[in-house]
């Protein structure tokens, strides 16, 4: 079984019982782990290089979590290697007015990637069935409609040539209080810190249960939901490094055939 299958999220299961059923891949040895997240990095490099050579395939990465969960931690310690001529990040904010007069997945649709690029989602458009939900902005009837919205859209993607791999950064409401209190007892990472963290915070259990159905209702063979132990910030990127490089892997990318007429050619 490939490091992605133990990760992927189980259907029958609640979130905190499938997390429990995972398999820690870090050794312990967080020197170790750290240098072992380095190497896959360069490689996932090494493949994007291909990628975008080929000018063929796409890689979409959704990360999505909680405040604190560590998606700018995993962008920069997994996708910190690659050439930015052929990836880049996307992080979604609060939308915007103009944003707001068109549908939601409009803001995302021309985000997502082009032939030979990797574009990683920094949130996505799964805020539109979380945030939206937990806080009674859509009923029950428009957040099914949008799950459905969701699928096809990824569906479509898939069949244009997009590859998509989906993670969930899973921490504890204890780890989460962690590092909200080091944001604010140092002030230079005050920089980090969002007044509305605490707000998002008092709607906790809101979050998991909401995060409960949209992956279960959204997950898809061919756009993957990985429910990832994020903790342990080595863990997280190990396991994230591991997924992502074994898929490109699994791609077979190929630089392009050379060209013959180029033997013909001399510089003078």
């Amino acid at each position: 079984m490939g490091i992605a299958a133990q990760f992927r999220i189980n259907k029958e299961t609640e979130i905190k019982d499938s997390l429990a059923s995972k398999k820690m891949i870090a050794t312990g040895d967080k020197a170790a782990d750290k240098l072992t997240t380095l190497k896959l990095a360069e490689q996932i490099s090494d493949l994007q290089n291909l990628l975008y050579a080929a000018h063929d395939a796409k890689l979409l990465i959704i990360l999505q979590g909680m405040d604190t969960s560590g998606k700018d931690g995993t962008v920069k310690g997994v996708f910190g290697q690659i050439n930015p001529l052929g990836a880049r990040t996307v992080a979604f904010k609060a939308p915007s007015s103009e944003e707001k007069n068109h549908d939601y997945l409009w803001r995302v649709h021309k985000e997502v990637p082009g032939k030979g690029e990797i574009t990683i989602f920094n949130r996505s458009h799964y805020e539109d069935v979380l945030i939206t939900v937990v806080h009674d902005w859509i009923d029950t009837a428009e957040c099914k409609r949008r799950y459905a919205q969701i699928c096809d859209f990824e569906r479509m993607l898939s069949e244009t040539g997009t590859v998509i791999l989906k993670f969930f950064l899973h921490i504890s409401k204890q780890e989460q209080k962690a590092r909200l209190e080091e944001r604010l007892a140092d002030p230079d990472k005050h920089w980090k810190f969002d007044t509305q963290d605490l707000v998002e915070r008092k709607s906790w259990d809101g979050y998991q249960k909401a995060y409960q159905r949209a992956l279960l209702a959204t997950d898809a063979e061919h756009a993957p939901w990985y429910l990832i132990p994020a903790d342990s910030k080595t863990q997280r990127n190990l396991a994230i490094a591991s997924i992502v490089q074994e898929k490109l892997v699994s791609m077979k990318l190929k630089y392009p055939p050379g060209n013959p007429e180029y033997s013909k050619l001399k510089v003078e």
